[in-house]
């Protein structure tokens, strides 16, 4: 093959790849615009059965076993493999289950929405992630020609669904682009990843769904003795994070051998959550956590024990079979624990707080760039060492543990 054939296929690979990059960044479009009208649904539905719970007083947590019970009969009934949740999307990325049902989406929704209507303590980014990947899903079938195309469809969509319900597009991508894979990023998502992500931003603001920015005003010079301060309280939010995720995956096994009816998990759990929510607090680790997150950055009431009351009840709603996700309240969990123990390292309570948010969760999913860029996005791109720095040892001392139990791991 002579010089000017072998000029002839290069340039044809080029042209090729940039095909392909165009036409999967103008589908990643597409997807996010999609993706975010299905998040502003679950978004605003989620919000308005918060509401109803808060009128009654926490009273509905009295139901809270029955409902568990209709949960679990519309995923047998309806949609069973739809209960893997996350994990079904790992599947499907490695190549174990060859799709997302469509019905994942109604599903998720629904069984979210019952969750918090009763009060279970729950989050809601698994529930965003999963919508926006049965929808990529669906869109990737005609683009199956191109290399690692089921993947990259994944993490489009994923970040559309966090990108859309929390208005977080930075934070969306980075998330996306490394959680399936721990200490990989897929790089060849990242053109439609960042137009999915953006998009579905751009068009839930105009639904009202914003990131919620906190001002937080603590002037900082890097020291030594600051540098050392950061880095405890890295070790100890990893510490909690990794905690979190271990005793996750070792409850919920422990729950389905000694409970193998699903039926009978989640009612005769449901009894004993609801007493303990109800009667510990008056329902203070009840739904998402946000309650504690605004506590916490508003200089509200924190209680020493908040975080184990939430790190508790969430691990055991989960466990037992109520949907929604870990994020929330493993931001919940990271902002009443740095709360309590910033003054110890010489910090401002609400700086505490905004390094626990942003720490725990990057410890809890064994992710590193997402928990640095979502400090950042919500608290202030000024504080980016102290976020780096404290979210870097969170992440080394975390150990590889994740809420994700088929999470890869390289390096």
């Amino acid at each position: 093959m002579n010089q000017k054939e072998l000029f002839k296929k290069a340039l044809q690979r080029t042209f090729m790849n940039y095909e392909e990059l165009a036409v999967l960044t103008l589908v990643g479009i597409v997807i996010g615009l999609c993706v975010s009208l299905f998040e502003v649904l679950f978004g605003y539905g989620l919000e308005y059965m918060i509401e109803i719970h808060h009128r009654t007083k926490n009273w509905l947590l009295l139901i809270l076993p029955l409902a568990g019970l209709l949960i679990v009969y519309l995923f047998q009934h309806t949609g069973k493999d739809c209960m893997k949740g996350m994990n079904l999307v790992f599947e499907v990325s490695q190549g174990i289950s060859k799709r997302i049902p469509k019905r994942m989406v109604p599903l998720m929704i629904l069984g979210t929405w019952i969750s918090n209507l009763i009060g279970a303590s729950v989050g809601r980014e698994g529930v965003a992630m999963q919508i926006g990947a049965a929808i990529s899903d669906t869109f990737s079938k005609p683009f199956l020609k191109y290399k690692d195309a089921k993947s990259i469809f994944l993490v489009v969509g994923m970040a559309a669904g966090f990108s859309g319900l929390f208005g977080t597009p930075f934070t969306a991508i980075f998330f996306a682009m490394e959680v399936l894979v721990a200490g990989v990023l897929k790089y060849r998502a990242m053109a439609p990843t960042i137009s999915s992500s953006f998009s579905a931003a751009w068009l839930s603001s105009k639904f009202g769904i914003y990131k919620k920015f906190e001002n937080i005003q603590f002037p900082f010079e890097i020291t030594w003795k600051m540098l050392l301060a950061l880095v405890g309280l890295g070790i100890l939010f990893g510490i909690v994070g990794g905690l979190f995720a271990y005793t996750m995956k070792k409850v919920k096994r422990a729950m389905k051998r000694k409970i193998q009816d699903p039926y009978k998990r989640i009612f005769y759990g449901g009894i004993v959550i609801a007493i303990v929510l109800f009667v510990w607090n008056q329902g203070r680790y009840s739904l998402l956590g946000e309650n504690l997150i605004d506590a916490a950055l508003r200089y509200g009431t924190i209680y020493w024990y908040d975080w184990i009351g939430k790190f508790v009840c969430t691990i055991f709603c989960l466990s037992i079979g109520f949907m929604g996700g870990e994020v929330t309240p493993l931001f919940a969990i990271g902002s009443s624990l740095g709360f309590m123990v910033a003054s110890f390292f010489g910090f401002p309570p609400v700086m505490g707080a905004a390094l626990g948010y942003s720490a725990v969760f990057g410890a809890g999913t064994n992710t590193f760039l997402a928990p640095v860029m979502i400090g950042m996005e919500i608290f202030g791109f000024q504080y980016f060492p102290l976020f780096f720095i404290v979210c870097a040892v969170a992440h080394i001392v975390n150990r590889h543990q994740s809420i994700y139990a088929l999470q890869k791991r390289e390096g």
